[in-house]
């Protein structure tokens, strides 16, 4: 497991079957999936001080990932069943 914080697998970790099964039979979660852990990196680049950036974007970029688990978790429920 990857030590960056906030990774899909730590948000949901009874779920690590449905992910991979949604992640490779659902393109529209696989896209989701994809921004979020593009955007989680940038975040965590941002927070290990890698990339300075603002407050303002840290925070924009925040909101942004707690939007995309807004829509990730719902899926992930459906398919658990």
């Amino acid at each position: 497991m990857s030590h960056t914080p906030h990774e899909l697998a730590a948000e949901f970790p009874d779920d690590g079957a449905v992910i991979h099964q949604l992640k490779t039979g659902d393109t529209h979660f696989a896209k989701l999936a994809e921004s979020y852990h593009e955007l989680n990196r940038a975040i965590h680049r941002i927070e290990s001080k890698v990339e300075p950036t603002s407050d303002e974007h840290a925070e924009a970029l925040k909101k942004k990932r707690l939007s995309l688990l807004d829509e990730i978790g719902p899926i992930i429920a459906k398919a658990r069943g």
